[in-house]
Formats: C-alpha cells, sequence, structure tokens
C-alpha cells in the first residue's frame, strides 16, 4: 500500500469541520459531545476499512516466492503492514474507551486535574485524556525517569 494513503487513513479524522463555540455556550453541552462523536465514529470507520483492505491485500498477494530474497522482501512488508494494524487496533480501543466517556458525561475533562481540556486540542487529539499542562507534566516526568 503506498505511504500516502497508509497516511490519509490513520490521519484522516482531521477531516471535518472545526467546532465554533457560540458566546457563554456551556462546555462539552450535547452539541459539542455530538461534534466529538461524528469525529471519532468517522476515525474509526477510516480504520476498519483499512483492517479490511489488508485482510484482503495480503490474501490477494500471497504468493511463494522461490527466491528467498523476494520472499525475506514480502515477508517484511506483511510484518510492517501487521504493526501498523496493530497500533490501529489499539487505537480502535482507545477510540471505543472514548466513546463511553461521551455517554457518560466524562468527556473533554482532565483525568488528573479535572479541567477542561478544551475544544481544539481534543480536534486536534479526539482520545485525549489529559488537559496539555498535565500532558506536558506527564511527558517531563517519563522523560526525567527514562534519563
Amino acid at each position: 500500500m503506498p505511504r500516502a494513503a497508509k497516511k490519509a487513513a490513520s490521519t484522516e479524522f482531521k477531516n471535518f469541520e472545526p467546532y465554533k463555540p457560540k458566546r457563554g455556550e456551556e462546555y462539552m453541552n450535547e452539541k459539542q459531545r455530538e461534534h466529538f462523536k461524528t469525529i471519532l465514529l468517522n476515525w474509526k470507520s477510516d480504520l476498519m476499512q483499512e483492517v479490511d483492505r489488508t485482510v484482503s491485500h495480503m490474501k490477494d498477494e500471497a504468493a511463494n516466492f522461490p527466491d528467498p530474497a523476494d520472499r525475506a522482501t514480502q515477508e517484511e512488508a506483511y510484518s510492517l503492514e501487521l504493526r501498523t494494524r496493530d497500533r490501529e487496533r489499539k487505537l480502535i480501543k482507545k477510540i471505543d474507551s472514548t466513546m463511553e466517556r461521551i455517554e457518560q458525561d466524562d468527556y473533554g475533562f482532565c483525568d488528573a486535574c479535572g479541567v477542561e481540556i478544551g475544544i481544539k486540542r481534543l480536534e486536534a487529539r479526539p482520545t485525549a485524556t489529559l488537559c496539555i499542562d498535565c500532558k506536558t507534566l506527564d511527558e517531563i516526568k517519563e522523560k526525567q525517569e527514562m534519563g
């Protein structure tokens, strides 16, 4: 699969109309939750289509090359594709848990400090669970621990 197609599939959620909050509008109201549900469902759908394409591609391309170099090249390509799909599988789980948060009216608020994550941050990363400040602190702690 071409790189451009892979990249487009993994970032497809970005093709949406940004939400423009009205003055005095309550944060994470029904309209905003619907906006993020749509983004997440479209993103999940795109990922699922990519999984289906991978399965059919691997079935169609399956060949037993007599040349060991050709066989190794094909196996490496399959390995890369499967690793990508594994990452996307984990992302699908994260999208599902984010959808649950929306249903429980817990979406859009930081898990660590409880403040609003913000619409723009959520549009950039719809599965975010930490506000930018807590995420920055989390990354600093991680760097210090890892060295």
